[in-house]
């Protein structure tokens, strides 16, 4: 195993042709023996020369020198630069988020813009998930999360972001269309169109009509509120869908009226770790992230 500050030392002397040269033009204090011995020791590490004497104050390259030297140039050239980047926060790299998939299309574009209109450099991974699953955030395969949860978890930090409200959808041509309010037992006897089972609004849409006495049952079941909106506009049942904007969902042949007593509201996060590493890119996504 080789040490770095024996690469170092060798990396000045080549750069400056010499120990003393080396020593002063080291980025931290250091004697000239001090280099002589890095020098010497990451040879016997290699077991071979990497420089000849040409001169009393002046040392040559051997090939195998030269060799490692053009391998280790380019990290000594540019590790300066990285580091006044990384103390001053503005530097390049990935972040990784993983959405519920209510909030790829509503939420996370005008987000990752301001987020890119901010850090131009910066590459960002969006994942859908089908379905809530805290696990890939404290493995560390992610750096964000976002979805809707009833409470937070101790290891997790979070800022809400948004409200989902409950939505009854119907047919345009449904005779109750033209009500201002509707209750939910009215239409009982009626096809609900649900979500997929495995899919994180199933759940909701559960819940929702649990609140009003209701049971969801699988008679129609699609994937996406656009695929439920289309069969609502087709006539085949009505459905509850939830939105992030006030009017609701929104769909030729549909007609979208909030859920009232109760009002459904689920609240919206982005989760991170308490014990996440210090990441200026993360401030930045969360600075960029809309409030609720």
């Amino acid at each position: 195993m080789i040490q770095i500050h024996r690469l170092e030392g060798f990396f000045w002397v080549a750069k400056t042709g010499g120990f003393a040269a080396a020593a002063r033009a080291f980025p931290y204090p250091i004697t000239q023996p001090a280099v002589h011995q890095q020098v010497k020791k990451l040879e016997a590490d290699l077991g071979l020369a990497l420089f000849e004497r040409v001169a009393k104050d002046r040392m040559q390259l051997t090939a195998g020198g030269r060799r490692l030297f053009e391998f280790i140039e380019p990290f000594f050239e540019g590790l300066p630069a990285v580091l006044r980047s990384i103390d001053s926060g503005q530097f390049e790299g990935e972040l990784h988020i993983r959405s519920a998939p209510l909030f790829m299309r509503q939420l996370m574009p005008d987000w990752v813009k301001r987020l890119r209109d901010s850090r131009p450099g910066i590459r960002v991974h969006v994942c859908e998930m089908a379905s809530t699953d805290l696990r890939p955030l404290r493995a560390g395969a992610a750096d964000l999360i976002v979805d809707y949860l009833d409470e937070v978890p101790d290891d997790l930090a979070a800022i809400r972001i948004a409200t989902l409200r409950a939505f009854l959808v119907l047919p345009a041509t449904h005779p109750l269309a033209g009500q201002a309010h509707i209750t939910l037992p009215q239409l009982a006897d009626e096809t609900f169109v649900s979500y997929s089972p495995g899919h994180a609004p199933r759940e909701l849409q559960r819940r929702a009509l649990g609140l009003h006495g209701l049971e969801l049952e699988d008679t129609l079941s699609a994937d996406t509120a656009e695929s439920i909106l289309g069969f609502v506009a087709a006539g085949l049942g009505f459905s509850l869908v939830p939105a992030l904007a006030p009017a609701g969902p929104r769909a030729e042949g549909v007609v979208a009226i909030p859920l009232e007593d109760p009002e459904i509201e689920f609240p919206v996060f982005a989760l991170w770790r308490k014990d996440t590493p210090e990441n200026p890119l993360l401030d930045a996504a969360l600075e960029a992230a809309p409030r609720d």
